[in-house]
């Protein structure tokens, strides 16, 4: 047997060992490299959160104010309270079972809802439930149950309940957030809700602040006040009148609206039925939530026929006096179009067409002027696009003047065929109250930030729509309307008031003619016409027990005329 010198395998496991040794440095070397270079930055992340704790810091949402005209005192219609939540530790609970079925009489729910929350073992903050009661609060500041914890977080509270409801619509869930649904809440979110600040900073394994850490916060910014334009005692009155208004007739719905017309301002917006946004989740019929006032969109009737006299006065092709034969009936292409009461006239002014609110006579004014130039008043007057209050709002609908269809012009010219919504029939009559000049309807006051930075809105003119001379020429008419016409039941003894009334059929919901025994009836007018300090239109929805607006929207125009003339210590100015 050959022997093998001892120096020989000496040096072949040397060499062998310092192969390996390499290897395994090598290999050591590589995981080295992977972890430091290539995981590198999520292995510092995951060490780092270990111990840094990131916190959002959440802004209080911007209140919502009515005014009092006289003690000049805010009242609060949205604002913020504390509600209390219980939430657990899980890694604090040593017995998850037993602490669910103690919870269960505390909170009013199952412990099978209760465990599952609670064995959370790698989450340290889970919340149970929200919104607890005043008792649910002190039978569990009672139980001294560890690893549960009571919490507070701001909850959104309409003081007023009812009160201008779908003017400020609510703050609810949309998906699994909360944001403004409706109304002022939604139209003005972002403002609302501020923006949201962070906190960030080291903490041990105990959860206390390690002194001398990095520490870093972000502040929130709370979220903008809204101060309306409404005064609160008119819209107690509004909405108190169109309750009853509603009841009386068996009426489907309505709705109010007050703005001062030499600046646009909204004074009230009324719609019933109403809902409390503090309770809005137990409303079956969600419709409630819309805001008809700017967003019901309909064909408004005779309360038209002033805006197509005035076009035709503003043009110089009739005035007041003009004359013409009423036989009854107009028949375009075939088509017979007839006064609402069925009758002739014979002889009548343009006046008396207002008084009479005599179908043909609209339709005379308007040929005078031409289907081309009707339409520009039409558009001038606003009617087709958003006012630009404040509000979600529809535009109404103009697509049968889109086409130069005879018929279509002719019953536009009082107010069918056409839709519009409330506030644009308002806009546009600031224009006869305002001397020509049509306002932008605006409902916020003013803009109150958090840093006590004040934006307030300033009356805006939309446009000189017709002259001054052509505004009062139709405003005197609109006078003898209430004085010797239908609108007779909307004056208030001692002033003078301009208006008129508006009977519209409904469209049949397939577009094909019109709902038998349905209509809406409104009041639109304004005083003391020597200096309009208001200016109101009252729109009741299928009124049950009569047919035409002088005996549903009429009345309780006049009756809400008269409040605010004596709310406004205005002396009477006639005998």
């Amino acid at each position: 047997m050959i022997r093998v010198p001892k120096k020989d395998i000496f040096r072949q496991r040397t060499v062998e060992v310092t192969v390996f040794l390499l290897f395994a440095f090598a290999i050591v070397a590589a995981k080295l490299y992977v972890l430091q270079v290539v995981h590198g930055p999520q292995a510092r992340l995951a060490a780092e959160n270990q111990h840094s704790i990131y916190q959002k810091i959440f802004p209080s949402r911007g209140e919502i104010f009515l005014t009092d005209r006289d003690t000049d005192e805010l009242l609060p219609v949205a604002v913020n309270i504390k509600k209390y939540l219980v939430y657990a530790v899980p890694p604090e609970i040593k017995d998850a079972t037993g602490t669910a079925e103690k919870l269960e009489p505390i909170l009013g729910m199952a412990a099978t809802d209760i465990l599952p929350k609670l064995l959370q073992a790698d989450r340290k903050y889970v919340p149970i439930k929200k919104q607890l009661t005043e008792e649910e609060q002190q039978r569990l500041k009672g139980s001294e149950l560890a690893g549960i914890y009571l919490d507070s977080e701001d909850s959104r509270f309409y003081p007023q309940q009812n009160l201008l409801s779908q003017v400020v619509g609510f703050y609810g869930y949309k998906g699994n957030a909360k944001a403004g649904l409706y109304g002022l809440e939604r139209y003005f979110e972002k403002d609302l809700a501020g923006q949201a600040g962070e906190l960030h900073e080291e903490k041990d394994t105990n959860g206390a602040w390690i002194f001398g850490s990095d520490r870093r916060i972000t502040p929130a910014q709370d979220g903008t006040n809204l101060i309306l334009t409404v005064d609160k005692n008119i819209q107690f009155k509004a909405e108190s009148v169109l309750k009853d208004t509603v009841a009386k007739h068996g009426a489907d719905s309505g709705s109010v609206i007050v703005v001062d017309p030499k600046t646009g301002a909204v004074l009230a917006m009324a719609n019933y039925p109403d809902f409390n946004p503090n309770e809005y989740n137990k409303t079956e019929d969600p419709k409630v939530f819309m805001n008809d006032a700017t967003m019901g969109n309909y064909e408004p009737g005779s309360v038209f026929k002033p805006l197509t006299m005035a076009a035709a006065i503003d043009e110089g092709k009739v005035t007041p006096d003009t004359t013409y034969e009423d036989t009854g009936t107009v028949v375009i292409d075939n088509y017979p179009i007839k006064n609402s009461d069925l009758k002739a006239h014979g002889t009548q002014t343009m006046t008396q067409v207002l008084e009479l609110s005599l179908n043909t006579g609209a339709i005379f004014a308007k040929d005078q002027i031409g289907n081309a130039e009707f339409f520009k008043y039409v558009k001038k007057f606003g009617f087709g696009k958003e006012t630009g209050i404040e509000l979600p709002e529809m535009v109404g609908n103009l697509d049968n003047l889109k086409a130069d269809i005879k018929v279509n012009y002719a019953t536009a010219s009082f107010g069918q065929g056409i839709s519009v919504t409330p506030i644009q029939m308002i806009q546009a009559f600031t224009a006869l109250a305002n001397e020509g000049k049509m306002m932008r309807p605006f409902i916020v006051k003013a803009e109150v930030s958090a840093n006590g930075k004040t934006k307030l809105t300033e009356p805006k003119v939309v446009e000189q729509v017709v002259s001054a001379k052509t505004a009062n020429m139709v405003t005197a008419m609109l006078v003898n309307v209430v004085e010797n016409g239908h609108g007779k039941k909307a004056g208030v003894p001692g002033y003078y008031i301009a208006g008129k009334t508006g009977t519209a059929q409904v469209p049949k919901k397939d577009g094909r003619g019109y709902e038998p025994n349905n209509n809406i009836g409104s009041f639109i007018g304004y005083g003391p016409v020597e200096n309009p300090r208001f200016l109101m239109l009252v729109r009741i929805n299928h009124p049950r027990d009569v047919t035409f607006a002088e005996s549903t929207a009429a009345p309780a125009f006049g009756e809400l005329a008269q409040f605010i003339l004596n709310y406004y210590h205005i002396p009477p100015t006639r005998k």
